[in-house]
């Protein structure tokens, strides 16, 4: 299945009667509660609403980042609590260039839901009838299996590959934060030693992701010879990362990793490197 459904393939499919479930994944980093007020404005009929803060992450303890993972035990729950069936098909968006979207798309797909895709252009894409009626989940009747997140990369892995070198680290944050200008979201600035810099916005014109073949040139751009499955993607919090990583797939650049707890996590302890 391919990363990205478009919204005239959305709307086929919804009117084709097949067992999908659209989530929105709005949200606001500044106003935690903007996104859920938006859905609650106008969404697309059926959709639920789903939350950065407390379906997609997990509990923070001071270390772990701004949006550490739910534990595979939790994220579990979660699914059961939004009534996402594993034999369902999920349709993710937002409207911040499928920033939020992207993170779900990997939430699934990491612990072995493949029938999941990101709307293209996210709602402002989205030309069919807007819903008011906001819908509750439905849990499910069954238990989901918690299953370890794959091609999830730890911070122990990260600092190691400082001195091995085995991996090639893509920070997805705008290139000021990278360098350790104007940080206004953590406390220190600046970035993984040895990483390259590809803000996720690069991977979209007018909010929609750019074709498969300029995504691949791009990406070839930067990384050069280094195969997909080597490559560990970070931004501040492991959000945007999921973007970039998202981009990747579309362009057929397979099998690279996450970095969740990314810079967020990274400058929360001092001994760890950084360069700026």
């Amino acid at each position: 299945m391919t990363p990205l459904i478009t919204a005239n393939q959305l709307e086929e499919l919804l009117n084709s009667g097949a067992n999908v479930l659209v989530c929105d994944c709005r949200f606001d980093l500044a106003n935690t509660e903007a996104g859920r007020s938006a859905y609650e404005e106008g969404h697309i009929p059926g959709a639920i609403y789903v939350d950065l803060d407390k379906n997609l992450s997990g509990k923070k303890n001071g270390i772990n980042g701004r949006h550490p993972l739910p534990s595979p035990e939790g994220w579990a729950k979660t699914q059961e609590d939004l009534g996402i069936d594993p034999l369902a098909r999920v349709i993710a968006y937002d409207n911040q260039g499928s920033v939020y979207a992207s993170r779900l798309w990997w939430l699934l797909r990491s612990t072995g839901h493949t029938s999941v895709q990101v709307l293209d252009g996210g709602l402002d894409a989205w030309n069919g009838p807007i819903g008011t009626m906001p819908r509750k989940p439905t849990p499910l009747n069954q238990k989901i299996e918690p299953r370890p997140y794959l091609n999830l990369c730890l911070v122990s892995s990260v600092l190691e590959n400082i001195s091995t070198k085995q991996n090639t680290i893509i920070d997805a944050r705008a290139n000021d934060r990278f360098q350790g200008q104007n940080e206004t979201l953590d406390p220190v600035g600046g970035h993984i030693p040895g990483a390259l810099n590809r803000f996720f916005k690069e991977n979209l014109v007018s909010g929609q992701f750019k074709s498969p073949e300029q995504l691949y040139k791009e990406f070839v751009s930067l990384l050069g010879n280094t195969k997909a499955s080597t490559v560990i993607h970070q931004c501040g919090s492991g959000v945007t990362a999921c973007h970039n990583l998202l981009a990747m797939e579309v362009a057929g650049l397979t099998g690279s990793h996450l970095y969740a707890g990314s810079w967020s996590e990274w400058c929360a302890d001092p001994n760890r490197p950084i360069e700026i």
